[in-house]
């Protein structure tokens, strides 16, 4: 079965490896045809309970070769996250196009009650990307005056 939706021509493929734990796992997909990102489930044996501030890491059971010049972005689940206060804690996580070992989703319950997370349970989404590398230029001063100049945390919401 494809598990790709082309809605434009900009789409890229990706080799997706399912490992041994995978096996009966449903592979991540789009729900619409608009979704910026797909959704990720838990590859765990058993069922595993995150307490109220603990934290653990998730299998996916998914190794992925991205292309060079495009990295994944591992992000929460709004439903986690306002229903349960479960998130990813190192949001976006980041997946380089040179890894290839398992993606694993580090999960926190920011939430006063447990947690159970269930095998094959959608707990984060991925979203691939384009990057660029910088150049940087060492220099004195900047070259542009801007209308916000210095300013920083709550500079341009003051009134």
């Amino acid at each position: 079965m494809d598990h790709k939706t082309t809605i434009n021509k900009d789409d890229i493929e990706v080799e997706l490896l399912p490992l041994s734990h995978a096996v009966g796992l449903k592979l991540p997909t789009y729900a619409t045809t608009q979704s910026a990102g797909m959704d990720l489930t838990a590859a765990l044996d058993e069922a595993l309970e995150l307490d109220s501030g603990d934290r653990a890491l998730i299998p996916t059971g998914l190794s992925i070769a991205l292309p060079q010049g495009f990295e994944a972005q591992i992000r929460p689940r709004s439903g986690l996250a306002i229903n349960h206060g479960v998130t990813v804690l190192n949001s976006p996580g980041t997946i380089d196009a040179d890894y290839r070992g398992e993606i694993k989703v580090i999960l926190i319950n920011h939430g006063k009650e447990p947690f159970t997370i269930q095998r094959g349970m959608r707990i984060a989404q991925m979203v691939v990307e384009r990057y660029t590398h910088v150049n940087w230029k060492t220099v004195s001063e900047l070259s542009d005056e801007t209308e916000r100049g210095e300013g920083g945390f709550g500079s341009t919401g003051k009134e």
